[in-house]
């Protein structure tokens, strides 16, 4: 079995190193799941007194009101005997105080530094650690005294503030709570002891300490109380006798303040019988003893918690992506990788996986016949129009049976109204592609601590698409441009051939030999030849731009990217895998925990089952 003060003493290692690295505090840490005292009392219960006593050191500030202002978490580290007394903050980490009045202005400062030199208080503590023979291994925590009522200077929710903040620490169910009562107040109404009440109403966690007892009226003692008669606890009431304001005028030694206090119960007609459970030093090796059993008993839940946040922590630094290597055969190999990951998600958006692929679809299905409905075919192919440009491909000579360069001027000039809406089709899906690029650059998990990489892929994807836009952009205008190189002939085949004379008897020129009914029937046939077109190229754009834009996208987006990769130095390949700082603090966070949790686990195990 583990002695008391190598398994306290390490739960307050473990402790502190948590508090170093913003790991406490939080439901399901492991600092909320280690063991500590939190010591609860009015203002002007003895608060103060009782832990300098526990310590054997006069350390923390006085004064009236409120006093404590911030949580101050007291670690406790018992050294050899002959050993030099010192005190170092979590703040100030390299600096040792020998000198507990300066401790006692760096508390001070230190919370000045925070709360400002007002009466306000905050929640943020300060981390005492205090390395001495004359003390156990312990960790206390000193909260801000109970108070009834604001006072000047005080913000009127500071009664409710002290309340909140107190509860922060008594309702964890792994806290031990010391209760400080003055023994010249009624134990009924005593803050501590109601507090203590509302989160531990069976006593399981309370340790009930009654101060002031010298201070009592003449023929009254607190037998009642320390004897259990007025509150039961389920562990012993412990009476202390602080210091009186001579004693600490005369700065007189804590030391020496201890022996007078058990003189003071051992000469004490109401408490002699009591003297062997009373004063500061059985108060502190109880508080140790029940702590080490505490602790004791914790321990699977406490090793189950450290597993459980191991294998966190280890899934989020897989999820976030381990330290490079400084080879440039490890870089390549990590580039490539993540090219490999972007483009898996890339695919997916393209074939359903994801969200984004559809789209493409919609261009062809809604896009693509919405603008070829909007061609101005109605007024290319008016009469007047039409008429016009027949008379103007006849020039001197009006054709003699069809008017064959007619029909080809006007279904030339009409299928060269396609080439909008078909670059419009290449357009629009070149911006679907570009921006499902963007979208899996940042889906792409393992991409994102490589901010110059995503910049890299995301340049050369872009460059790739721009090559692939401009393929299918000629693909579909040479497209129609072939409609307009070869007609149907079965189309012309099919035409009337006579063409139908005015009623004029003596026409004036070109345009009134015929009627306006043959020139309808003009217009008619060029528009049912466009609507053929129409029907063909509605099919055969798709089917141009997927080959030449999204199956390319597909298959070799990032070929030319590859390539170039082959070619650059090292250097080159460690600036593009330059990762976020914010990733890499992020990272360094977790590996520091990670260490954290599996030395706790190691020593908690070795430590646990050593024998005395």
């Amino acid at each position: 079995m583990a002695t008391m003060e190598s398994l306290i003493g390490l739960v307050n290692r473990i402790q502190q190193a948590c508090t170093v690295l913003g790991d406490h505090g939080g439901e399901g840490s492991l600092w909320e799941a280690l063991p500590s005292v939190a010591v609860v009392g009015g203002q002007s219960s003895g608060k103060s007194s009782v832990l300098e006593s526990v310590v054997g050191r006069d350390f923390l500030p006085r004064g009236s009101g409120i006093v404590t202002r911030r949580p101050l978490v007291l670690q406790l580290h018992k050294t050899e005997d002959g050993k030099p007394e010192y005190a170092e903050f979590l703040h100030a980490p390299r600096k040792k105080f020998s000198d507990f009045a300066a401790v006692r202005k760096e508390i001070q400062d230190e919370t000045d530094r925070i709360t400002g030199k007002t009466k306000s208080i905050s929640n943020i503590p300060i981390q005492l650690s205090i390395y001495s023979p004359n003390v156990v291994n312990l960790t206390l925590i000193d909260l801000p005294g109970l108070t009834k009522v604001a006072v000047e200077g005080q913000p009127d929710s500071i009664v409710e503030d002290i309340e909140n903040m107190v509860h922060s620490y008594v309702d964890k169910p792994n806290s031990i709570i010391l209760a400080i009562s003055p023994a010249n107040q009624d134990i009924a109404t005593s803050d501590a002891i109601k507090l203590a009440r509302e989160v531990d109403p069976s006593g399981e966690r309370t340790f009930g300490v009654v101060t002031k007892l010298d201070l009592m009226d003449k023929g009254t003692n607190a037998l009642d109380v320390l004897e259990g008669r007025s509150y039961r606890l389920q562990h012993p009431w412990v009476g202390i006798v602080n210091r009186s304001q001579a004693d600490i005028n005369k700065n007189v030694d804590m030391i020496a303040a201890r022996r007078k206090e058990m003189e003071y119960f051992e000469t004490s007609t109401d408490y002699s019988h009591l003297a062997h459970k009373m004063g500061s030093e059985y108060l502190a090796k109880l508080l140790s003893q029940h702590l080490e059993t505490v602790i004791r008993q914790r321990i699977p839940s406490i090793i189950a918690l450290i597993n459980k946040t191991i294998d966190e922590l280890n899934a989020e630094l897989d999820h976030l992506g381990r330290p490079i290597g400084s080879e440039g055969g490890a870089q390549l190999f990590t580039i490539l990788d993540m090219c490999r990951a972007f483009d898996r998600v890339f695919r997916e958006h393209l074939d359903g996986g994801r969200p984004g692929g559809d789209r493409i679809y919609g261009v062809f299905d809604n896009q693509l016949p919405a603008a070829l409905k909007k061609l101005p075919f109605d007024r290319h192919l008016s009469l007047q129009n039409v008429r016009k440009v027949v008379s103007e491909a006849d020039g001197y000579q009006p054709h003699l049976i069809a008017p064959e360069q007619g029909y080809r001027r006007l279904i030339d000039s009409s299928l060269g109204y396609f080439k909008g809406p078909a670059e419009a089709s290449v357009d629009a899906v070149h911006l679907v592609l570009k921006d499902l690029v963007r979208k899996s650059i940042g889906e792409t998990e393992e991409l994102k601590r490589f901010p110059s990489l995503q910049a890299d892929i995301a340049a050369a994807a872009g460059e790739a698409l721009e090559r692939f836009r401009e393929d299918s952009r000629k693909t579909i205008i040479r497209m129609v441009d072939m409609e307009s190189s070869y007609l149907t002939v079965e189309f012309f085949r099919k035409l009337p051939t006579e063409p139908e004379k005015s009623s004029s008897a003596t026409p004036s020129s070109n345009t009134e030999r015929y009627s306006d009914s043959h020139f309808r029937r003009i217009g008619s046939n060029v528009s049912a030849y466009v609507g053929m077109v129409c029907d063909t190229l509605n099919n055969s754009i798709p089917k141009a731009v997927v080959h030449c834009q999204v199956r390319e996208a597909k298959r070799s987006l990032l070929n030319r990217f590859y390539a170039q990769l082959g070619r650059k130095e090292k250097e080159q390949l460690g600036a593009m895998l330059d990762e976020d700082p914010g990733l890499m603090e992020k990272r360094e966070g977790l590996a520091k925990k990670l260490e954290l949790y599996k030395k706790a686990r190691d020593e908690i195990d070795s430590v646990a089952w050593k024998r005395e």
